[in-house]
């Protein structure tokens, strides 16, 4: 974890660190040379040898007063180093999420990062302050003791070495048998979590189809499988645990007892050995029993640590040293290839949206729509073939120019815990009244707006809970509109819309496509019509190009969709 901790943190604090380990090692040493020191004080005590029992008390003090000034010191060093520590993860946390393509934002490692960020955090800086010591105390004490009494009494020295190496084992075969009750307590825990919330979630499909009841027996099962689990858990680690370590115990000082006694009845150790003795093989046997709990500790910490630096080791998209200017705005999709994590979902697609129009892209679920729309916006760089806005290869133009050109709206709108006119107001911060009255009202925002007791300033929630979910999109159009961004990609916005959010956002879309390019994905009649040309994808390919008065009087792909929109719908179609 020391090798993790110096890949993490900043040279000074790596050197603060490394200073840190020898401090505990110092006190450690400290620690065992104390314990050792009682051989003779008890010795000159039992042969009523004063100036000699006097002299070892005074090293034992005078070790002692080192020992605590230097674990005070040992003390705020870690608990600085935690903070330097909690500072420098999330500093770099934060700074490698501004980097990420944004294709890296899926649902799992948007989880993983938010878990990090949580409970991950705190666990990694904690490890100077909290881990470190109990760590080396508990390997180094033994180890000093041992050294020493190979000095003092060796045969003594190689049964707690034997011992020794039996309670590590012992210890860490427990530990194993532990952990397996741990995955399984996790388990059920993460899927009682999950069906909870998946039954508060689908609680009205659940009513309105009489289902209320099989939904809360998955809920019932999932914590009953989790009660199960604890008590397991709890068993294996509480009451057996407890009885191992007292066997353990039991049997180690048993074993040295016996060993002792018979050097004592044997005249080689006098009493106040066999005292001392005693009293090193207690010291010497529970920092190794308190390893097993600690080498746990240090695993849960490792593994935050291993995923916190996947995280910040996580590969970027390449970047041009010299960017090449955006000069135009029409885009092309030149023989693309792309897929994800070894899945094809293009295949050699090739298209041009032409400047300052409306391309609709159009096909069945899992076609590669807003793939698409994704390389364009370089979430991801293409297998093979290239993208292209204003003729230059969009991996040339480098993220930053390209995202200055491009504005998103996204089918699941999220909008931050603030104001309508707070989230308006992120594509362009400094917006005059004036700007965010002309966009909301061609983004129909206003309509929102008038209806609201709060008007501007109504607070939209975490996620624009506050707002229904066509209100949400309008919001996102008017702030693509704000940012005045020369091109539009819009991933389905239409899709699930009432009548008159729809006719809204057509009205809103037709703005945008005034003096843009614009290129949407959409499934409604209505909004494709009008788009200036439609390219139709099936499987990952191209498969139709044209207007729909071209493409809806021939056989087809295009032909066949809408149809079967018209049959789900109560759709029209004429050509």
């Amino acid at each position: 974890m020391i090798t993790l901790l110096s890949k993490l943190l900043d040279a000074p604090d790596v050197r603060r660190l490394r200073g840190l380990v020898v401090l505990l090692a110092v006190l450690t040493v400290l620690q065992g040379v104390i314990y050792v020191l009682l051989v003779p004080l008890l010795r000159s005590v039992f042969d009523a040898r004063w100036g000699s029992a006097w002299a070892a008390a005074g090293a034992i003090a005078a070790l002692g007063l080192a020992y605590l000034l230097l674990m005070a010191r040992s003390v705020a060093v870690g608990n600085d180093l935690s903070c330097r520590t909690l500072a420098t993860l999330l500093r770099r946390l934060g700074s490698q999420v501004a980097t990420f393509p944004l294709g890296w934002f899926d649902a799992e490692r948007t989880g993983e990062l938010t878990r990090l960020a949580g409970t991950g955090t705190v666990q990694i800086a904690s490890a100077p302050a909290n881990l470190l010591r109990p760590i080396i105390v508990a390997a180094g004490v033994p180890v000093t003791i041992v050294v020493a009494l190979c000095v003092i009494q060796w045969q003594l020295a190689v049964a707690l070495v034997v011992g020794g190496a039996a309670v590590v084992a012992g210890t860490r075969l427990f530990t194993g048998i532990v952990k397996r009750y741990e995955v399984d307590y996790e388990a059920g825990l993460a899927d009682s979590s999950a069906r909870i919330v998946e039954y508060a979630v689908t609680q009205p499909a659940l009513r309105i189809f009489g289902r209320a009841g099989s939904g809360r027996r998955l809920v019932d099962d999932a914590l009953d499988r989790f009660e199960r689990a604890g008590r397991r858990l709890t068993l294996v680690a509480g009451f057996v645990g407890m009885s191992f370590s007292a066997l353990i115990i039991q049997i180690f000082l048993t074993a040295v007892i016996a060993l002792s006694t018979y050097l004592y009845v044997g005249g080689t150790v006098d009493a106040g050995m066999l005292i001392a003795l005693l009293v090193l093989s207690v010291r010497f046997v529970e920092p190794l029993l308190q390893l097993g709990e600690l080498t746990g500790n240090l695993r849960v910490g490792r593994s935050h640590l291993e995923r916190a630096m996947t995280i910040l080791d996580a590969p970027l998209l390449p970047e041009p040293a010299t960017p090449a200017p955006v000069t135009g705005l029409d885009i092309e999709l030149r023989d693309v290839t792309f897929g994800y994590d070894g899945d094809q979902v293009l295949t050699g697609v090739s298209f041009t949206a032409p400047a300052q129009s409306l391309t609709a892209l159009v096909g069945p679920s899992g076609s590669g729509k807003s793939t698409i729309l994704r390389l364009i916006a370089r979430f991801y760089d293409v297998d093979d073939g290239a993208v292209l806005l204003g003729g230059n290869d969009v991996r040339d133009i480098g993220t930053a120019g390209l995202l200055d050109h491009i504005s998103i709206v996204f089918q699941d709108v999220y909008l931050f815990d603030g104001t309508i006119a707070d989230n308006i107001r992120q594509a362009k911060p400094d917006a005059t009244p004036a700007e965010l009255a002309h966009v909301a009202a061609a983004a129909r925002v206003d309509e929102i707006i008038a209806r609201l007791p709060d008007g501007w300033d109504t607070r939209v929630g975490e996620g624009g809970t506050a707002l229904s979910g066509g209100e949400k999109q309008r919001v996102s159009i008017a702030r693509a509109l704000l940012k005045d961004a020369p091109v539009v990609l819009l991933d389905e916005v239409t899709s699930a819309m009432d009548p008159h959010n729809e006719r809204a956002l057509q009205d809103a879309i037709a703005e945008l496509a005034r003096a843009r390019t614009v290129l949407m994905i959409a499934h409604r009649l209505p909004t494709v019509r009008d788009a200036d040309a439609i390219v139709v994808l099936d499987d990952g390919a191209v498969v139709q190009t044209g207007t729909h008065e071209q493409l809806i009087g021939v056989d087809g792909v295009y032909r066949d969709f809408f149809e079967q929109r018209r049959r789900a719908q109560g759709w029209a179609i004429t050509p």
